[in-house]
């Protein structure tokens, strides 16, 4: 994929939970040869599967060409797998016998066939989608061969796994199970989602799967929670997280999931000890589950019409009924529905995004010939009601459109959607440079309210904290009764996030609009940052040994010598303490260098963890434990380091590494050829306010597809490909919905695959 990136300095920004991407890239196609030893690898497969174990067959895989030894694999799935079928989905394990064999971080690799949805796009949009709201898999494609056959075009999914809980949660030890109906164990395999059924840990064997090393207990203590002391519940739940999975999976009719049934989710504790639900096995999403619990199939206005409040006051769905019979959570579901309608469905950005998925792999389909239904069933399915006849045999499944077109008509002329919703605006702070220890205040005009909150916290891994605002004329708010509403808080170290939560006893509106999973953030001028680090260093800097290790930059902003004695550095919020500083100081506007190679022998300051590629945190804590910097970041490229810009206090940006020294500003990346399609490019105006525009010049006629990425690579704003001629072209992007801080913009011509490169803006 051609990919142009450049630095966009505005006075825009949202910070939110990063997405990596790479081998996930939507884009790309990836390519997955299998190669068994046994020719019979098939009935040996269906073996392990008759056997009711996990157990695998070992072989080797080649990864767009890049091979991995010894690697574990079996079938997957429940109904979509059938012993006599040649297409079945797999799970492919990397490491199974040789640790820290991983892509990108990615140890297992879990590929589903296509079952059910001739359209080839629900369960990589449905999740494409989801990660705008909340913790989701990333979702891609891939052609796999076994022993030199081709079986297919699979639909490629991220396991949610010890990886995704680093990235998402910043621990990965905590308890995880898994949504799971089984024929074992008691009670019966359906009804009872998030119910409780006593002491006994066998009582749950038929609907989770366990997926750490312990947790039966804790996942009890839960469910008695939610279901017997529930004005509790917010202390063992993250209700927001939540009703934002809640609303995700009602509005996309995903009844093959805990809204209907007790399958496909997972559940996670964080370091708060709050459970959080995660969606998973998206590919029966917009409507093509039709079994209703306890109501029988639903038909196509059954489907377009299903209750936004269904099973509100099913007993054997807790899950629903303990949570949003609480009118005020209801109030906030209604508004997070609203929000992924309005961003993807009123404006029909997810059919604009439909098509431009199926353009990416159409002619994959058309190359498999294992594919359930047919070529025309795909590019029909998007509109229209078709796979009748198809295998498994199917009356018909709906179309994406059909279902959503005429559900959005439906919902948003409900009454608790028609509800008139405070309108936030205006937010501000004071003062505006932010110093440890400072009172800070907090603005906003907020219009058809009677109750406005105002959620903080001072770092990544905490949960917010809500504290109410005022209009009394006594909370720096102005006049009593202007509209304007006001409270301070107390602020620590630590940058801190925020949003604003209004609700007038009819309707709830949160600013941003994503709250809580994004939120507003104040950055505190400490005087010890995290100034810059590198987690991929192949040939860029070596240490007093010789050795291209991970290391991080320390800077010092005061005027003073800070001494780091008994400090803590940790790539693990769980672990805060997991390496201490020695006896070590940095004076005023110098910098320091940590190792994180987890050789702690060597000569100097070397931690005790290395920093994965992929994505993870770094925290930086006093003996006293306060958190003085904390940084969560994405996918790392190859001898690119990620730094302040401008030095010491600036966003985090993507740079040429200037280990020791003062940072520079960011890097572009650009495949090595795209100067040979594309020249004169422009982004003006710089700064920009409600909108910008890139100009260029192409050789040739060429696909062109734009989106706007925050810092951490995460795309925010996706605008429509366009088939664009030679010559001189203009794109104007509208940016009224970006929040102030720097963006990164990237360019793709025509969906090609080339290395990319470094330049200096």
């Amino acid at each position: 994929m051609k990919k142009l990136h450049f630095i966009l300095f505005a006075f825009f920004g949202m910070i939110s939970t990063i997405q990596s991407q790479g081998f996930y890239d939507m884009n790309t196609v990836n390519t997955i040869e299998i190669t068994f030893v046994e020719t019979n690898w098939d009935n040996l497969l269906d073996q392990l599967v008759s056997a009711g174990q996990e157990g695998r067959l070992m072989g080797s895989v080649s990864i767009n060409g890049v091979a991995f030894d010894s690697v574990g694999v079996r079938y997957k799935g429940n109904s979509s797998y059938t012993a006599n079928q040649v297409k079945n989905p797999l799970n492919i394990k990397l490491d199974y016998i040789i640790n820290d064999q991983e892509i990108e971080g990615y140890g297992t690799l879990k590929l589903s066939n296509g079952f059910k949805d001739p359209s080839l796009i629900r369960e990589t949009m449905s999740y494409e989608i989801a990660r705008k709201y909340m913790p989701a898999s990333l979702s891609n494609y891939a052609n796999v061969y076994i022993n030199g056959t081709h079986l297919g075009l699979y639909t490629s999914n991220q396991d949610v796994d010890k990886n995704f809980m680093r990235t998402h949660f910043y621990s990965d030890e905590n308890v995880r199970f898994k949504g799971e109906i089984s024929s074992g164990g008691m009670p019966g395999s359906m009804g009872g989602v998030w119910e409780y059924f006593g002491t006994d840990s066998s009582s749950y064997y038929s609907k989770y799967a366990i997926e750490s090393d312990y947790g039966w207990d804790e996942l009890i203590d839960f469910l008695d929670t939610l279901n017997n002391y529930n004005t509790s519940v917010d202390q063992v739940l993250n209700i927001d997280r939540h009703l934002w999975f809640l609303a995700f999976s009602n509005l996309f009719v995903n009844l093959d999931g805990p809204i209907n049934n007790p399958q496909n989710h997972y559940i996670y504790k964080d370091d708060n000890g709050r459970m959080n639900p995660i969606p998973w096995d998206l590919n029966e999403s917009f409507g093509v589950f039709t079994s209703l619990e306890g109501g029988g199939n639903l038909g196509t206005t059954q489907l377009q019409q299903l209750n936004p409040y269904l099973n509100l006051t099913s007993s054997d769905h807790p899950i629903i009924s303990k949570i949003l019979s609480n009118t005020s959570y209801k109030r906030m579901y209604v508004a997070h529905m609203k929000t992924i309608i309005e961003e993807n469905f009123s404006n029909s950005l997810y059919l604009t995004r439909a098509l431009e998925i199926q353009n990416i792999i159409d002619s994959d389909v058309q190359a498999d010939g294992n594919k359930f239904y047919t070529y025309s069933d795909f590019t029909n399915n998007i509109s229209n009601s078709t796979g009748g006849g198809g295998w498994p045999p199917s009356p018909g499944i709906i179309g994406i459109s059909e279902l959503m077109s005429a559900r959005i008509n439906y919902l948003t002329g409900l009454t608790d959607f028609q509800a008139t919703a405070p309108q936030i605006s205006n937010i501000n702070y004071n003062p505006l440079e932010v110093t440890p220890n400072v009172q800070l205040w907090f603005n906003a005009e907020v219009n058809s309210a009677t109750e406005v909150y105002l959620g903080y916290r001072n770092s990544l891994t905490e949960q917010f904290v809500k504290t109410q605002m005022f209009d009394d004329g006594s909370h720096n708010d102005g006049s009593a009764g202007d509209g304007v509403y006001g409270v301070s808080i107390l602020v620590g170290y630590s940058n801190l996030q925020y949003y604003i939560y209004a609700d007038n006893g009819s309707a709830s509106s949160f600013s941003p609009v994503r709250a809580e999973y994004e939120f507003y953030s104040v950055a505190v001028n400490s005087n010890l940052v995290i100034n810059e680090f590198m987690a991929n260093n192949e040939s860029a800097v070596s240490d007093q040994d010789g050795e291209y290790d991970d290391w991080i930059e320390f800077y010092n902003n005061g005027s003073e010598v800070i001494s780091l004695s008994g400090y803590y550095l940790s790539d693990d919020a769980g672990d805060p303490t997991q390496w201490t500083f020695p006896d070590t100081t940095i004076a005023p506007g110098s910098y320091l260098i940590v190792w994180a190679d987890n050789d702690e022998e060597q000569v100097g300051l070397h931690a005790n963890f290395k920093l994965s590629s992929s994505g993870e945190m770094i925290v930086l804590s006093d003996a006293g434990l306060n958190i003085l910097d904390e940084i969560n970041f994405g996918q790392q490229y190859v001898d690119t380091s990620f730094g302040r810009f401008p030095n010491g206090t600036g966003d985090f940006i993507l740079m040429n590494p200037t280990f020791g020294m003062e940072n520079n500003a960011g890097i572009a990346l650009v495949e090595e050829n795209m100067l040979e399609n594309i020249s004169s490019l422009k982004s003006y105006p710089n700064p920009f306010s409600d909108k910008f525009y890139i100009s260029f010049n192409l050789e040739r006629q060429a696909m062109v597809q734009l989106e706007v990425c925050n810092i951490y690579g995460q795309t925010i704003k996706e605008i429509t490909s366009k088939n664009l001629l030679s010559g001189n072209n203009e794109l104007q992007i509208e940016t009224k919905d970006l929040a102030s801080g720097i963006w990164i913009c990237r360019l793709i011509i025509d969906g090609q695959n080339h290395t990319l490169k470094k330049i200096k803006i």
